[in-house]
């Protein structure tokens, strides 16, 4: 996050999304392999969509069990059943050579795929996040695809969602840019119809996961959970209030400032100063009991204060968009740690964010405000995280906002009506008087890998599975 109104890159992004775009761009290389045959099938399982509640404009479907990893076709992948089934390589469908954008140096990996059933959304959508959550050891990495199917019946290429590993010493985590068949555009990490005015609208997906590892070797990455959230937010400025469902309640998350940072490692996003995302993921790890050991911890500066706060930064950094932002990113690291999961979603309201604080789930909330529209914040951003962790008595919203001058100064109380207004709504006038953009209501959810019913019941809620 910026203190200042600057506009930040993916806010220009998300404002050029309601330009045409002038003509298809060849999706960027991948080190995707050529297809070829199926060498398994799963049975043929029937999509589980759950019930959907039609004034919910957003759609969140995984795949996590043993039975959904079936639902998909393997090549040279398997599904290991267990407490917490996942997919990992099994006889390596083939190899295949990358070269890394961000070092240039080449290197020949072995692979394997997975892809999931077609998936079709309750709602058509004009937006699309993947998510997932894996184990990748030193020598391994995975990328993930999104291939939309239009309302139209015509298919979106095989977009690039993310290259990913918990590590940046085999390749350089990144998203891909410059990825549009003229009609839909990968923006780092949202699939995005250029014109949603026209009416076309994604009417269904399929994902490929494609698990990477060094030639010759037994390593493999381990999925645990893939998805994606589809949705059609309606364009709005303001968004209806809600009223409080109380009682009061606060979660004891710890706190962390971004700002004590600021001038730190700045080849991660210029420092501490924009690092509201990684500061935000690393509170709620440790509010579940995510620790990272000394040896982890062992590159930080030791004069430096909560040194894992650095090591978040440098575990989200996405090489392609330079920064620390990257929403699906953060959910990965989430849950690079034990018996955690970590997801990308779209919630409707405050009632949302209070029933899973009932639950003792704090959340992640995406949003940009001048200064003015957030009464004791301070500031003004184009885009900022920050961590819901209660309300109070009157239903106004208890945060912690890493945008603070010291840890003690993160517990922040914002006015209701303010709070759900600057996240919820999807287009704000800036500083300049200009219409940009506004998340709609973007959340990063972390819980438990094996929830209580009551945590079980608040994720379904909000159409989280």
């Amino acid at each position: 996050m910026s203190r200042s109104e600057q506009p930040s890159r993916r806010t220009v992004l998300t404002a050029a999304m309601a330009a045409a775009v002038a003509g298809p761009t060849l999706v960027a290389g991948a080190a995707a392999p050529a297809a070829a045959a199926d060498t398994h099938r799963g049975p043929a399982v029937p999509a589980r969509h759950g019930r959907h509640d039609p004034a919910r404009p957003v759609d969140y479907r995984a795949w996590t069990t043993y039975a959904d990893w079936y639902e998909g076709v393997f090549r040279g992948a398997r599904a290991v059943a267990g407490a917490r089934p996942a997919l990992e390589i099994a006889a390596p469908a083939g190899s295949t050579d990358y070269t890394d954008p961000h070092t240039g140096a080449t290197a020949r990996w072995e692979y394997a795929t997975w892809t999931g059933p077609l998936h079709r959304l309750p709602v058509p959508a004009t937006e699309a996040i993947a998510s997932w959550n894996a184990d990748t050891p030193a020598g391994t990495w995975l990328q993930v695809e999104l291939r939309g199917t239009y309302s139209d019946g015509t298919d979106t290429p095989w977009y690039v969602m993310g290259r990913w590993a918990a590590g940046d010493q085999d390749i350089k985590r990144t998203s891909v840019d410059d990825q549009s068949d003229g009609r839909s555009t990968v923006w780092t990490d949202t699939l995005a119809i250029d014109d949603p005015a026209s009416g076309l609208r994604l009417a269904a997906y399929r994902l490929r996961l494609t698990l990477y590892r060094r030639p010759g070797t037994r390593l493999t990455p381990l999925v645990r959970r893939i998805g994606a959230m589809g949705s059609d937010v309606p364009d709005r400025f303001t968004v209806p209030a809600t009223t409080p469902a109380g009682p009061a309640r606060e979660l004891a998350v710890p706190r962390y400032s971004q700002e004590i940072h600021a001038g730190q490692y700045p080849q991660y996003d210029n420092g501490g100063e924009a690092w509201c995302s990684p500061t935000s993921s690393q509170m709620i790890i440790e509010y579940w009991g995510g620790k990272l050991t000394p040896e982890q911890l062992s590159w930080v500066d030791p004069s430096y204060a909560d040194p894992q706060v650095c090591h978040a930064a440098r575990s989200t950094y996405d090489h392609q968009y330079t920064g620390c932002g990257n929403w699906p990113f953060n959910a990965a690291y989430a849950a690079t740690f034990k018996d955690l999961q970590g997801v990308v979603t779209r919630l409707g309201s405050l009632t949302d964010l209070e029933t899973l604080i009932a639950a003792g789930i704090p959340a992640i909330t995406s949003q940009s405000f001048l200064k003015t529209e957030l009464t004791g914040a301070g500031y003004g951003t184009s885009g900022h995280l920050m961590t819901v962790i209660g309300f109070t008595a009157d239903g106004d919203v208890i945060a912690n906002d890493p945008a603070s001058p010291s840890d003690d100064a993160v517990r922040r109380v914002y006015a209701r009506r303010e709070f759900e207004n600057i996240w919820l709504r999807t287009k704000r006038y800036n500083a300049s008087g200009q219409v940009a953009s506004g998340s709609g209501g973007v959340c990063y959810l972390y819980f438990p890998a094996f929830p209580t019913p009551q945590q079980v019941r608040a994720l379904a809620a909000v159409g989280v599975r």
